[in-house]
């Protein structure tokens, strides 16, 4: 049985998974959003940042209106025991969680739930998370590629809090790519391709440009 982390590339699935460490396995599942995801925009690298912790990565694409059901065929194919996730305090994501880890016949750990937002962020970036900021909504384009580390965290606050947003961004106010971490066996060094907007906001292009 194999304990399966959800892994978007991001600082708080990352962190998820070093409080369940280790993890054999990170899942990308890649959905057909409305609207495009950071994520999925930076895919190459947000598959490249788990590798570089040394964990397999697994990429399933989920078809629209099947997503459940696949994801538990998934988490089976897998052979699953264990699924590890980073909600914080979306309940109907937490739900949806329990059904399918419970369907797949594996335990749900959310280490994150129930935490406060403010005092997660700050642990995730010192415990030596650095990320990228790689996706904002409309309003926050000044935020748009800054480099997420201890030296910017209290300024990043700072911005978030003077817009009453939550500091984690856990309503999609901003996604991150994890560009080192404690588990990294090299930092992930990327470099800016372009961008891509929509009605939501702005999502940075990069491409990993070197491993040191």
């Amino acid at each position: 049985m194999r304990k399966v982390a959800l892994f978007s590339g991001g600082k708080d699935s990352l962190y998820a998974a070093l409080r369940e460490w280790p993890v054999d396995a990170f899942l990308i599942l890649h959905y057909d959003f409305p609207y495009p995801s950071p994520h999925l925009v930076n895919l190459g690298a947000t598959i490249l940042t788990g590798i570089l912790t040394g964990v397999p990565v697994m990429v399933a694409k989920l078809r629209k209106g099947l997503e459940p059901t696949e994801t538990v065929e998934v988490l089976r194919k897998l052979n699953a025991g264990i699924v590890i996730a980073g909600d914080v305090y979306i309940e109907d994501h937490l739900r949806y969680m329990e059904r399918v880890a419970s369907e797949a016949g594996a335990e749900l750990r959310e280490p994150l739930w129930g935490e406060d937002p403010l005092e997660l962020l700050h642990r995730e970036v010192k415990a030596g998370i650095d990320t990228l900021v790689t996706g904002v909504i409309n309003g926050l384009e000044e935020l748009l590629g800054v480099k997420l580390n201890i030296e910017s965290l209290e300024q990043f606050i700072g911005k978030l809090m003077e817009r009453g947003i939550d500091p984690l961004g856990e309503n999609g106010e901003y996604h991150t790519l994890v560009l080192n971490s404690p588990v990294h066996t090299s930092r992930l060094r990327v470099r800016v391709a372009g961008e891509v907007t929509s009605g939501r906001g702005r999502i940075l292009k990069v491409i990993p440009e070197s491993i040191t």
